[in-house]
């Protein structure tokens, strides 16, 4: 593994997230090599990168999720590292292991860390192990429904099944009373073996009313970890995230260091290093547990980032050629308060069906404190076969109010026309007094019903 100074990367991915790191690549001094697809090969990623390599069609497995393909055309390129953004192979170990054997450096963990985290099963035993708190549940993996009905019927229903090498909400449905368990486990199932190539489950306690609190943290290869605060991710759609924002209001000082400490204590478990966030369920009497680890950069780091000032791209790829922290734990200060909302091509007035088409007219917000991390433009055809999230506005403020008053702002002055997209829903939903409140189960219940 190469850890001198990285001079070429590739980035395999699409869409804001490649846009994103083609930047940092570019401010570093770093030249970008973009993957495309057939379909892609006007997409902004393509056009923004120093070089672009067509590797196969629309299909994913032709191409975003054809690691053959994209370690020919990082050989082709001569580069040093490979970015893999995230979605697709970015928490796939195969993949790096296959990047280590080009003697390519991969810009984020090791495959042995991966796979420990990535495995929920093995993931539960590690932080247990480490005295993190975990989710009441199974400790070990089912593919037989009888099997694992038996464990739910012991552990008392609500349950949640949930797919071992799951993420993004894929793979896992929540089940009420006995008698649903047979069905459900095997949609889940199904839908893992879909998504992951993989039927092995695993069971949690369902705790009702939770918050999602996530916490971001950066680790070196000399086994420095620092934490940059939480995120709450509470406000979401079928297990999406749809709007995040730091720091929780839900979180006091106190709780955050110690939430802070576990997240780093948890990092230093797994050996980790690179950017990665590790998740909780936080309760309504402020006891939180492990939910997962994921070991990538997150669609949610822009807010993060405005609050702490540190570039976590920049980061990764400083960790990646082998250098230490440049700052301590007590170096990290969180100032003022940001939110981001997830722009989607979709129509919520037909259950969010995506709505793919070209992208007419186009104007998106700026000034101070308001960000936006996209790939579209005017004329921009969105395609149907990849996600519709289309672009991410994140604001920053002194405090809440202002970030809210600013995101409010924001989202009145965004006009993209051709497409549906969820824009004037997000502006409902912000004006809600419960938003306002920090009232995330009324949200939930009442907009995503």
């Amino acid at each position: 593994m190469r850890t001198d100074k990285i001079k070429r990367v590739l980035i395999a991915n699409r869409g804001e997230i490649a846009v994103r790191i083609i930047r940092a690549c570019r401010e570093m001094g770093i030249t970008s090599i973009a993957i495309c697809s057939d379909i892609d090969k006007d997409a902004l990623h393509a056009q923004l990168a120093d070089e672009c390599i067509c590797i196969g069609s629309y299909k994913l497995k032709d191409s975003y999720l054809n690691m053959e393909r994209i370690l020919s055309a990082a050989i082709a390129a001569d580069v040093d590292a490979i970015h893999p953004g995230f979605g697709f192979l970015s928490e796939n170990s195969k993949f790096v292991k296959m990047c280590e054997e080009c003697h390519f450096t991969f810009i984020g963990p090791s495959m042995e860390s991966m796979e420990k985290m990535g495995n929920k099963s093995e993931a539960r035993r590690v932080m247990k192990e480490a005295g993190v708190p975990v989710i009441p549940g199974g400790d070990r993996p089912y593919v037989d429904a009888l099997e694992a009905k038996k464990e739910a019927d012991d552990m008392g229903y609500p349950v949640i099944i949930k797919a071992v090498s799951g993420g993004g909400g894929k793979g896992m449905r929540i089940v009420e009373k006995a008698e649903d368990f047979l069905d459900l486990f095997a949609t889940a199932q199904k839908e893992s073996e879909n998504a992951f190539g993989d039927r092995n489950m695993y069971l949690e306690k369902y705790l009702a009313h939770c918050r999602h609190i996530e916490v971001q943290i950066l680790a070196d290869k000399q086994g420095n970890v620092v934490h940059l605060g939480e995120r709450d991710c509470s406000i979401q759609r079928k297990h999406q995230k749809v709007i995040e924002e730091t720091p929780s209001v839900a979180v006091s000082p106190e709780l955050r260091k110690k939430l802070g400490e576990t997240a780093v204590r948890a990092a230093k478990a797994a050996e980790y290093f690179s950017a990665g966030t590790i998740e909780f369920l936080l309760d309504q009497d402020e006891k939180f547990y492990f939910m997962e680890m994921n070991t990538r950069i997150q669609v949610e780091h822009p807010v993060t980032e405005e609050v702490t000032g540190i570039d976590i791209v920049k980061e990764m790829i400083k960790i990646a050629e082998g250098k230490s922290l440049s700052f301590q734990q007590e170096d990290i200060k969180i100032n003022g308060h940001a939110i981001e909302c997830r722009i989607n091509a979709e129509s919520p007035e037909e259950h969010f069906a995506p709505c793919p088409g070209t992208i007419q007219s186009l104007h998106l917000p700026g000034g101070n404190g308001i960000r936006i991390d996209s790939a579209i433009y005017q004329g921009y055809k969105i395609p149907s076969c990849y996600d519709s999230m289309i672009a991410k506005l994140i604001v920053h403020g002194e405090n809440r109010e202002a970030a809210i008053q600013k995101l409010h702002s924001a989202l009145s002055e965004i006009v993209i026309e051709g497409v549906k997209t969820n824009v004037d829903f997000q502006y409902r939903m912000i004006e809600e007094p419960a938003f306002h409140e920090g009232d995330v189960n009324w949200i939930n219940e009442n907009y995503f019903a």
